[in-house]
């Protein structure tokens, strides 16, 4: 180009010599030296313009507003890109004025703008689809994906990528593939669901490796490390970061290597090692100070003074954050500004200056409103509320951290069921601090109404679609379509009701699932429909309403690692008339502590000190409340448990002053929240549906449970028992209608990362033919079930568990319409389970309720083995009637 610009002036060819300026300041462009391309391509555009180039000039400017662009001049963009679009439009270049408004819409993106972003993208898009550019309209699909996953549109951001997925296959264009696949992996990160990222990321790395995309390599490796970081392994996330730095270095990418610098210091800030994560950040500074990366300047700025509020020292956290600040404003991040301003506010709000503190907060609000960002409005809305808390103003305190939770509600509705519960666990502060101090303020029924949502998830049972009526007219239709086929189904149900033939079983079944699977479609494609699943509080008298006859409910929710809120729990205790509320301070360590420790020695015959931690426990979750329960009088006592709580038998508290287990003093059951959902009535008259050992091979042999069916089949008239390879699916699911108990003396295998001793996947059924996952219970058939028993089941509570699994096995085949569960927390033996399953249903036989029949039976036991080992794992969920 050098050679040849000099021949073009000496002969005069002004049109040639802009074409070679114009190449050489793409060439400086490049190799990432902006202010050089900037001076070839402002040399160029003028010629262009002199010799009336028309379509050469949009060229140009639309070069010179791209190198703005990446140097984080956006007006600078906007403006050169403004003046190329008409010419382009004008020269009727339709794929040059596709590219302009792909530009500009990348402009808008940048500056927190995305509807006007989107206004331009979908601009392109029709033009890109009308002159055939697969090519561009893949890009443009990545593009506007890009910005509904900025917007906290995931489920969006999924639709666009996966429309661009196939197109990009089809131009065989590999590194735009790779590409998509990052995106579709980064948004599953953000969604919560790791293990799709990874899968993502890993399809994208081996094609960039193939490609040699160092560049992309590094950004994908950088990106497998976040996702580990976000599941809690930084040693992982280090390990990927670690590989990703050298090469971007290699590469010369200089900002790909800040980011990962930037990442390293994080890994290390939640590792709790400061100045580890204080030396990555001071090398990542100047890189992106370098390279002109505004944005990364302000990120990693914005780091360092996060970790000097950590360290306690604010005043070097406030110089770092107001060096951010301006950065955020000129490159126009207003999203970035209202972060910063919070910050800024959390330092004032660090030293006791309220007033400051509030200032900044006040400036972050509208900001947070105006650019759409969610979480940080309710973040801001919280740390507002903790202000007036600390300035003992409980009215406005209130008032703020409400409006922060309900958002945080919000924001949960957007997301698919299985994130929607581990979204709230990692935004649980502000419920945990509204709930304490409405609790201080004597409030306990607007507190218990926050809880009742917000420390629980919410049982999405299928039949909340049943008339249903939603503001999206598509998903109306969707819903309306599933009732017509759901009417059918029950059409069908009670023609079986009335006369039972296998033939019309199997027809019922085939409709269940079909309408099932509709309905898991209808969730996953829409997730609008989690308005029908309690987003909102309900009326605490709805919820006292739900509540049994002689039934106390007591729900003990840890108020705990939360700033400025002392560790508590929180004791709620609940009947049809009445609602109070205790508080206990604890040091969740100890706390947490105490809990294994009981879980160890009553899951295991050979320990004796389960009395000792049962005592304690007691102590603390009992008797604070046990006046009350005692005034009360109640046939049976309901516990909510969450958490790790769930993995305790609360049967095996025990009274050492009375030296009884709670179970000698009350029938227990447990519900895994206060539902206001109705019962659905069976005609139904009894019997069970029993099945036992499908497989009698080891290592699945469960040989005393050949047993135990034949003698519930025996002891309960009407029953049927189906044992070995009789203990089919099919038979179950062709059976299951007839019966309200049902009870399978098999494996269940619910602790995550499966059960490698019996071969079984995590959350699986053995019967004889298949593992059944139990995702698909709804496909059961379990709408007249009365009680579901798993008599084999195992739950094994590893050192991070919060009782997930359990949960989640009584929230399947509750949604799946079964009133209750009975599921073992441990693997018991034989001939106890067999015991004990054969008494409880001979007690049911007698016309107890579930309740008292599984305590009657865990009375005979204890009297026989008092050891909580062996009657203590079966617990009931659900319905105890």
């Amino acid at each position: 180009y050098n050679q040849a610009l000099p021949i073009r002036r000496s002969v005069g060819d002004r049109a040639g010599e802009a074409t070679t300026l114009n190449n050489i300041g793409a060439v400086y462009d490049s190799i990432s030296q902006p202010q050089e391309a900037l001076k070839y391509y402002n040399q160029a555009l003028p010629i262009r313009r002199s010799v009336g180039d028309r379509a050469g000039e949009a060229t140009t400017l639309n070069n010179i507003g791209r190198v703005y662009y990446s140097i984080s001049q956006p007006q600078e963009a906007l403006k050169y890109y403004n003046q190329a679009l008409p010419i382009m439009r004008e020269v009727k270049n339709r794929s040059g004025e596709a590219r302009i408004l792909n530009n500009i819409g990348a402009v808008y993106n940048s500056i927190s703008q995305p509807q006007e972003a989107l206004k331009y993208y979908h601009q392109a898009l029709l033009i890109l689809r009308e002159v055939g550019d697969s090519s561009g309209e893949a890009a443009t699909l990545n593009n506007i994906g890009a910005v509904y996953n900025s917007i906290s549109q995931p489920q969006e951001a999924l639709k666009y990528y996966h429309q661009a997925l196939p197109l990009i296959h089809e131009v065989k264009e590999h590194a735009g593939e790779a590409t998509t696949l990052s995106n579709i992996g980064r948004v599953y990160h953000s969604i919560s669901q790791p293990q799709k990222a990874l899968k993502y990321y890993n399809q994208a790395l081996p094609i960039l490796r193939e490609v040699g995309d160092r560049a992309g390599v590094a950004v994908i490796l950088t990106n497998i490390g976040e996702v580990y970081n976000s599941i809690s392994q930084p040693q992982k996330a280090l390990k990927y970061y670690n590989q990703a730095l050298p090469i971007s270095r290699e590469v010369g990418d200089r900002r790909g290597e800040a980011i990962t610098l930037n990442n390293i210091g994080e890994v290390y800030n939640t590792i709790s090692q400061p100045q580890e994560a204080l030396k990555y950040y001071n090398q990542a500074l100047p890189i992106s100070r370098e390279v002109g990366d505004r944005g990364g300047e302000s990120a990693t700025l914005n780091n360092i003074g996060l970790v000097y509020l950590r360290i306690g020292q604010p005043q070097e956290a406030s110089k770092y954050f107001n060096q951010a600040l301006p950065i955020l404003r000129s490159v126009g991040d207003r999203a970035g500004e209202a972060r910063i301003l919070n910050n800024i506010g959390g330092v004032y709000n660090s030293i006791s200056q309220a007033q400051e503190a509030l200032k900044y907060y006040n400036q972050a609000l509208p900001i947070s409103r105006e650019v759409g960002d969610r979480a940080v409005e309710a973040t801001t809305l919280s740390n507002i509320g903790a202000v007036y808390q600390n300035a003992k103003q409980p009215t406005q305190a209130i008032e703020y951290r409400e409006q922060s939770v309900k958002i945080t509600l919000e924001m949960r509705s957007g997301l698919q069921r299985e994130n929607r519960k581990k979204f709230l666990e990692a935004e649980s502060g502000p419920a945990i601090a509204l709930t304490s101090l409405l609790i201080d303020q004597n409030q306990a029924d607007r507190a218990f109404q926050w809880v009742n949502i917000a420390t629980t998830a919410d049982l999405a049972d299928y039949t909340r679609l049943i008339d249903a009526k939603v503001a999206n007219p598509q998903v109306q239709k969707a819903i309306d379509e599933w009732n017509q086929k759901n009417q059918q189904l029950q059409f069908l149900r009670r023609q079986l009701e009335d006369k039972f033939s296998e033939n019309l079983s199997r027809q019922m079944r085939d409709l269940e699932a079909q309408v099932y699977r509709t309905a898991e479609e209808i969730r996953l494609e829409f997730p609008e429909v989690a308005e029908l699943f309690e987003t909102t509080p309900k009326d605490i008298a709805q919820l006292k309403a739900s509540i049994a006859p002689d039934t106390v409910v007591i729900q003990p929710v840890l108020l705990t690692n939360v700033k400025n809120v002392p560790n508590t729990v929180a004791l709620f205790v609940l009947t049809k008339d009445s609602l109070s509320v205790k508080k206990i301070a604890i040091d969740p360590a100890e706390f947490d502590k105490l809990l294994t420790e009981h879980r160890e020695e009553i899951s295991n015959y050979l320990i004796s000190d389960y009395r000792e931690t049962g005592g304690k426990l007691y102590d603390m979750l009992i008797r604070p409340i046990e006046d009350q329960i005692q005034a009360l009088s109640p046939k049976q006592l309901s516990i909510i448990a969450t958490g790790k709580l769930r993995y305790i038998p609360f049967e095996t508290l025990y009274d050492r002053q009375n030296r009884k287990f709670l179970i000698q003093k009350y029938p227990i059951n447990y519900l895994t929240r206060i539902s206001t959902r109705s019962i659905p009535n069976s005609t139904l008259q009894g019997g069970v549906l029993a099945l036992g050992n499908p497989n009698p091979r080891e290592p699945q042999n469960l040989a005393g449970s050949e047993e135990e069916v034949r003698n519930i089949a025996q002891s309960f008239p009407g029953s049927s028992a189906y044992i070995g390879n009789a203990a089919t699916l099919d038979q179950f699911k062709t059976q299951a209608p007839r019966f309200p108990f049902l009870h399978l003396a098999t494996h269940g295998c619910f602790q995550r990362g499966g059960c490698q001793k019996l071969g079984m996947e995590e959350n699986t059924l053995l019967f004889a033919d298949s593992q059944f996952n139990i995702r698909d219970a709804a496909l059961l058939g379990l709408q007249n079930t009365r009680l579901l028993t798993l008599s084999a089941c195992q739950t094994a509570m590893q050192a991070n568990s919060n009782g997930e699994e359990i949960s989640g096995v009584a929230y399947v085949f509750e949604r799946a319409g079964a009133q209750a569960v009975m599921a073992s927390l441990w693997s018991v033996d034989d001939s106890a389970t067999k015991d004990l399953m054969v008494e409880f249903y001979q007690n049911i036989n007698k016309g107890m309720s579930k309740n008292e029949a599984l305590r009657q039976a865990k009375l005979s036991q204890i009297e026989r083995t008092p050891h909580p080992f062996y009657w203590s794992p079966f617990i009931l969920i659900g319905d105890a009637r």
